[in-house]
């Protein structure tokens, strides 16, 4: 076993043992160097930004909403009944379908009084 001293447990390396015992291979970057990394990175980020936001399905044209009427629900109807009159000859299925998104019911209950938007085709 060895002993050692304070003042060797306290001795700090010269600036010139500090500068040799640098590996080979590393790089140093100077202020401009940092300003041009953190550059790229910017310039990445927003690269990325841009992929993910071409997939907007937004449109410039102004969309015109489906013509609509409001129909009152009287006691004893049910959604399908309103949906066959308002379908006619087409599929009621689908037209329940409609009635149920334009309205946001998460089913196909309805009490009386209450007001439903149906489209009019």
């Amino acid at each position: 076993m060895s002993t050692m001293t304070i003042d060797q447990m306290l001795s700090y390396p010269s600036r010139s043992q500090q500068q040799s015992t640098a590996p080979r291979g590393s790089v140093r970057l100077t202020r401009r160097g940092r300003a041009v990394v953190v550059l790229l990175a910017l310039l990445a980020v927003l690269a990325v930004g841009l992929v993910v936001a071409s997939g907007s399905v937004a449109t410039g044209e102004g969309g015109t909403p489906p013509p609509t009427q409001v129909v009152q629900v009287s006691p004893g109807d049910t959604l399908w009944d309103i949906a066959a009159a308002v379908a006619g000859d087409g599929d009621v299925r689908a037209m329940v379908a409609r009635i149920s998104k334009m309205n946001a019911l998460d089913s196909g209950m309805v009490t009386a009084g209450q007001r439903l938007l149906v489209p009019v085709d």
